[in-house]
């Protein structure tokens, strides 16, 4: 998958590069500043990068400082099985879409999944999802809207259990304009389903619309306030030049960005690699 996150953040660096006259071989802290702003990397943080580095600035010393932004992604419990993912994010993110993407990725390391449709705030959510599941021709615990989505949770997982399967990956809603709401359904959908199985969820996956840029720090602050949160997705980097916004993102909130989205396609998902993702900016600035 080497060059898809290249791909994505195709607009970031069309950006830099129509604010660059052409690439150096060392840039002044005012120059880098001015890119990073470009790009969408809060100032308090393009402050601190600057700060330890030297006024001639190269593209190794930089590249060290943007890596050391990034929190390690810790690799999941393969030892579980299922293995139970609560998917958080606000509508519009690309939440659905995303939770189908990675059930083909689970599907095409031979892995069996199933979904659970606990987004019953939304009938168009549980419709969208029992769409993709007929798909990718996967099981799926759907329920009407208004239902208990805990409950929902907690027929998934049981299902999984009896069934053998390896995933279970379970939406929820994300209606963010009644906070307390969503976050007392939240942690009532993880009390449940560590009922249904001890210390599940496993992880709680966050997806983010890349096209948001730093205003979606917010959001991430909210749902780890809630329920806490494991790692990020990003979605639709392709569609933005804010890609620079991930180095706040993740540095903010001191968590693994685990895997990026791009288009509507199944294979548009992939794991998030820190280092390709600095050497594609730098390679827009630097010789």
């Amino acid at each position: 998958m080497f060059g898809f996150i290249k791909r994505a953040l195709k607009k970031t660096v069309e950006n830099i590069e129509e604010n660059i006259p052409k690439k150096k071989k060392w840039a002044t802290k005012e120059e880098i500043e001015e890119l990073l702003i470009e790009a969408d990397v809060e100032y308090e943080l393009i402050e601190k990068i600057l700060a330890s580095l030297p006024s001639k600035i190269n593209k190794v010393a930089l590249k060290n400082e943007l890596l050391f932004l990034f929190k390690p992604a810790t690799p999941p419990q393969v030892d579980v099985k299922p293995f139970v993912e609560l998917i958080l994010g606000v509508n519009g993110a690309g939440k659905t879409t995303t939770i189908a993407k990675l059930a083909y990725r689970y599907k095409q390391e031979g892995k069996s999944v199933i979904l659970g449709a606990a987004d019953t705030f939304r009938a168009a959510a549980i419709e969208q999802l029992s769409l993709w599941a007929k798909k990718l021709n996967l099981p799926i615990v759907a329920t009407k809207q208004g239902h208990d989505p805990s409950a929902v949770a907690y027929d998934t997982i049981q299902k999984a259990k009896s069934k053998g399967y390896d995933h279970v990956l379970i939406d929820t809603a994300g209606r963010l304009h009644t906070q307390n709401n969503l976050a007392e359904e939240l942690k009532k959908i993880v009390r449940i389903s560590d009922k249904a199985m001890p210390k599940a969820p496993h992880r709680k996956l966050l997806v983010l619309d890349g096209t948001q840029g730093n205003s979606a720090i917010s959001q991430a602050k909210a749902f780890n306030e809630m329920v806490g949160v494991d790692g990020i997705i990003v979605t639709k980097l392709d569609g933005t030049a804010k890609g620079g916004a991930l180095l706040s993102i993740s540095h903010e909130l001191g968590l693994p960005i685990l895997y990026v989205g791009t288009g509507e396609k199944m294979e548009d998902l992939a794991p998030f690699d820190p280092n390709e993702y600095v050497e594609t900016i730098l390679n827009a600035i630097f010789e």
